[in-house]
């Protein structure tokens, strides 16, 4: 009962930000941060990350998330950037805040629920798969999570 709760509110939560906050085209962004016009250290960091080169990225997205707590962006791809390596705990916790800062943060939703999928824990992926059906339908975030989880099971 208290994951329905805690899924309920997320969704409430994220409702609520789509209405007032502009719509974003890429899922790992929520505007909070890094896109076109944002810090210097978060593009160059996004940048390793878009190359794949992970253990570059961490220090850089440290430092952005030092400097701006607030950026959901960051917290994403620093999760992101951490699970690929294989750091789930720190993954978990970058995660947790991204989505802490912006529950309906769609990149973040995914990953995390990826992650969750990488660590045998499917019944919490679902229930980020429900919180981006509830968000942004059959959206790109939404498919790929889908796609994970049903690989997982098969």
């Amino acid at each position: 009962m208290p994951h329905l709760l805690s899924f309920v509110f997320i969704a409430l939560v994220g409702l609520v930000s789509m209405i007032f906050e502009p719509a974003f085209a890429e899922g790992s962004s929520d505007g909070s941060g890094g896109g076109e016009g944002g810090s210097p250290l978060y593009g160059a960091a996004a940048d390793a990350v878009e190359k794949q080169n992970f253990a570059a990225a961490i220090p850089l997205l440290q430092q952005v998330t030092s400097a701006e707590p607030q950026n959901a962006d960051a917290w994403n791809l620093l999760g992101y950037s951490n699970r690929k390596l294989g750091n789930m705990a720190a993954a978990a916790k970058a995660y947790k805040s991204a989505l802490r800062i912006n529950p309906g943060h769609l990149g973040a939703l995914e990953y995390q629920g990826e992650m969750f999928v990488q660590l045998g824990q499917i019944d919490d992926a679902k229930a980020n798969l429900a919180s981006l059906k509830s968000l942004c339908g059959t959206c790109e975030e939404m498919t790929e999570l889908q796609e994970a989880i049903a690989e997982a099971k098969s």
